[in-house]
């Protein structure tokens, strides 16, 4: 058993932050939170103490693609005239289909590591590389198993390529579903590309897979402009309107991006309860705009961020996400420190489905974070989300637990070498690049 008491401790975004509180742990699980005193006092276990720390839920990256850090700094001649242009003259030929397995081990290793460093405990993962079916998601859930975080894995299927590899990714998604034990730190979705590179059949058969399995279905939904003129040009509706008459709207759509979104979507998404995750960097280096989140959050609409791969350190995000919102509307009441910390947390959890994460009340996953709280200002309990949200980053994460497990203990990842680590992506990088 481990107790762990902080200066501040808060269970969950909706909480009241406690001063001199904390939890105590036992076989990965939270089985009691309260002050200092209650704990001390329940008998014997090792006990970490941090008054100049916060002690708050582990962030859940909602959407991230492991294998994207090795394209940071590739050579380009010329940058993308849009998002069409990212994808096809870029994405896709320079990166996605040259990626092998040992490039994704490599870059599965690093970020994992990256992710725990910074605060990270659980994330949603999307690999899109055909080249590497079968067994790609099998490499990734290794890797991240050994690394000692939670999350799910999950392999973009669509008929870019062809109809054949199409089948491959939905077969790669179902064979890691049933081979994941109840108890593996590492799960399974089903996860497709964009209604551009899928057809209407193929993309109810990844739904079907998805219910029968019990897991959710993710696809990215109009990311730019390109997927909503797509479908009205070529099917006569809007993205979320096709999806909606293919029959698969609803609680386990999991739909990533919703940047450029018309009122009519914005209604589906509240209406049949799609599930949301929103990029904010990513959508601004792609120049695909900024997606309507507060409006979502008013329809109640669940909602997670992620990183998409680019900026690994949810602190980042958060930033992002609590200023980019209120410059979009010329509100500087948008967005508050707790909707988005909430969407860090608990909400990105709910919207992937990994249950128990995200919050630290008894029965949760003791996946926890403890941050210092040395601030130039008094952190006092009106200001602490604020104070988190706005003058934190990665380099302020102390300990992190994954499952009860000590992952990072004072700044450093257990059991890591770190330089080994960097030199391997690197070594796979210049792998890629020399390929483009």
């Amino acid at each position: 058993m481990t107790v762990l008491v902080a200066g501040w401790f808060l269970c969950d975004a909706a909480s009241r932050p406690v001063r001199d509180s904390g939890v105590r742990v036992e076989d990965g699980r939270i089985v009691q939170t309260g002050t200092r005193e209650e704990l001390l006092a329940t008998g014997d276990a090792d006990i970490i103490d941090r008054p100049d720390c916060i002690l708050l839920p582990g962030f859940v990256n909602g959407h991230v693609h492991l294998y994207g850090t090795l394209a940071h700094g590739i050579p380009m001649s010329s940058a993308p005239s849009g998002f069409w242009s990212f994808l096809q003259d870029y994405w896709w030929p320079r990166i996605e289909n040259r990626l092998d397995h040992d490039m994704i081990e490599a870059a599965t290793d690093y970020v994992c590591a990256e992710m725990l460093r910074t605060g990270t405990t659980s994330f949603f993962d999307i690999l899109e590389a055909p080249g590497t079916l079968p067994d790609g998601l099998q490499v990734e859930k290794a890797v991240a198993e050994r690394r000692g975080i939670r999350g799910v894995v999950t392999f973009e299927a669509c008929e870019r390529i062809d109809r054949d590899n199409g089948q491959l990714g939905l077969a790669e998604n179902g064979n890691l579903i049933e081979a994941s034990r109840p108890t593996d730190l590492i799960q399974g979705a089903m996860s497709i590309h964009t209604t551009f590179t899928c057809s209407p059949g193929f993309i109810q058969s990844a739904f079907e897979i998805a219910a029968d399995k019990g897991v959710v279905c993710h696809a990215h939904v109009n990311e730019g402009v390109h997927e909503g003129k797509w479908c009205e040009d070529n099917l006569g509706k809007r993205t979320l309107e096709h999806y909606r008459d293919l029959g698969v709207a609803g609680p386990g759509f999991l739909a990533s991006q919703c940047v450029q979104m018309t009122a009519v979507e914005l209604d589906i998404i509240a209406e049949t309860g799609i599930r949301v995750t929103h990029m904010p960097l990513s959508n601004c280096e792609v120049g695909g705009g900024i997606a309507p989140i507060p409006e979502l959050l008013g329809t109640g609409t669940t909602i997670g961020l992620g990183t998409d791969g680019y900026v690994n350190d949810m602190f980042e995000v958060m930033r992002s996400t609590f200023l980019i919102h209120k410059a979009r509307l010329l509100d500087p009441g948008a967005m508050p420190a707790h909707d988005v910390l909430h969407m860090a947390t608990a909400g990105a959890a709910d919207a992937i489905g990994i249950e128990g994460a995200g919050r630290l009340d008894i029965g949760s996953h003791a996946d926890l974070q403890l941050v210092d709280a040395t601030f130039p200002t008094p952190v006092e309990e009106h200001n602490l989300l604020e104070q988190l949200v706005l003058w934190r980053n990665g380099s302020h994460v102390r300990d992190v637990m994954v499952a009860g497990r000590w992952r990072v203990t004072d700044g450093e990842l257990v059991d890591t070498d770190i330089d080994q680590l960097l030199a391997a992506t690197r070594h796979q990088s210049k792998r890629l690049w020399a390929g483009s």
